[in-house]
């Protein structure tokens, strides 16, 4: 009976999907598509809780603010690695993309259905914090998604045959790869490194060799405009500014993509590493399929020029960036709210971890 009430209130609300990431949160809707694509950004008076704008200094508006605040304002990023590290900043943060889907699609007082994707490595103290915080925002009923799961299912890989399909995601708090078969996670690997410690790598890398602090924002625009991880056919080049460590005035610099991919070694190489301990876990018989159907990667990590050959390079074995790689999970989870009986057992609910 219960299921029964749940499936006719779904007739009258919109489920969400939603791809909660360290860096942005993208959220599904079912006939629609993804429709919501913001930073998971937070902006709070200093020293309390409050957010700015009547609640509205969030995404968007409040990743405008990082690295400027004024002293009594503080812009901050409710996850950590792929997990809350702030309770109540990660319900306003939830709550503020539930209200806009419920604003988008007129329907402002029943509940929602929701599907959040989490990380595979996560205990269940920190699945329990994402189920809190989503039924304090104003769901209706939860179910959680495993990264490579929802992303798998929004490419549309065959997770059900009993054949092998694997994915990497590299977001910016977590990479996870994983083996799929037969609905479930067969093999998998966690990690929590990925876009914020390419981001880390290249400040450290311009502190350490020009003496020059630079902001997160412009770690991550050195990494997009010329960070690679595979020699390019042509080099490239981009002026840098910041803060000078001596001289304590502002300077810019010229730096190259061959340093910035010296810099992006050593988080590439733990991603690597944490490809091959995943298939070292997989059974041989699932092995055999992966040298014929290979690797998808997605994530805003796949995106990191010469990401896939280097991989390839390393493991001996076929790898592809996803056409759309920055929407597949979030997909994902859209797609499992309309196949819940379907993707059952590939699914924790909040009744799961009572």
């Amino acid at each position: 009976m219960a299921n029964f009430i749940d499936d006719l209130f779904s007739m009258f609300s919109t489920d969400i999907g939603i791809d909660l990431g360290t860096c942005n949160t993208l959220v599904c809707v079912k006939g629609e598509g993804v429709i919501i694509s913001e930073p998971s950004v937070v902006a709070v008076k200093r020293g309390t809780n409050k957010v700015l704008l009547n609640g509205q200094a969030v995404g968007n508006i409040a990743k405008e603010m990082l690295g400027k605040t004024p002293g009594g304002i503080n812009a901050v990023r409710p996850l950590k690695d792929g997990v809350i590290s702030d309770f109540d900043l990660a319900e306003a943060l939830i709550r503020y993309f539930i209200q806009k889907v419920r604003l988008h699609k007129g329907w402002k007082w029943l509940k929602p259905r929701v599907a959040i994707s989490i990380p595979s490595g996560i205990s269940t103290v920190e699945k329990r914090a994402v189920i809190n915080s989503a039924e304090r925002a104003g769901a209706r009923r939860i179910f959680l998604v495993i990264e490579p799961i929802a992303a798998a299912i929004g490419i549309g890989l065959p997770i059900q045959e009993p054949a092998a399909s694997m994915v990497l995601d590299i977001g910016g708090g977590t990479t996870e790869v994983a083996v799929i078969s037969l609905g479930g996670i067969v093999a998998a690997k966690s990690i929590r490194i990925a876009g914020d410690e390419m981001d880390e790598a290249i400040a450290q890398h311009m502190k350490n060799t020009y003496n020059l602090l630079i902001g997160e924002q412009m770690s991550e625009r050195v990494k997009l405009t010329i960070g690679s991880v595979w020699p390019l056919e042509k080099e490239m080049t981009m002026e840098v500014g910041g803060r000078d460590l001596v001289a304590a005035r502002p300077r810019k610099v010229i730096v190259n993509s061959e340093e910035i991919r010296e810099a992006l070694k050593k988080p590439m190489d733990s991603i690597i590493q944490a490809v091959k301990e995943c298939l070292e876990k997989t059974p041989p018989e699932l092995s055999a399929d992966l040298i014929n159907n290979g690797i998808v990667m997605v994530g805003g990590g796949s995106l990191i020029r010469g990401a896939d050959k280097i991989i390839a390079k390393e493991i001996q074995i076929p790898v592809r960036v996803d056409e759309d790689p920055l929407t597949a999970v979030a997909k994902g989870t859209g797609i499992v709210l309309e196949n819940l009986d379907m993707l059952a057992e590939s699914l924790e609910s909040g009744e799961d971890l009572l």
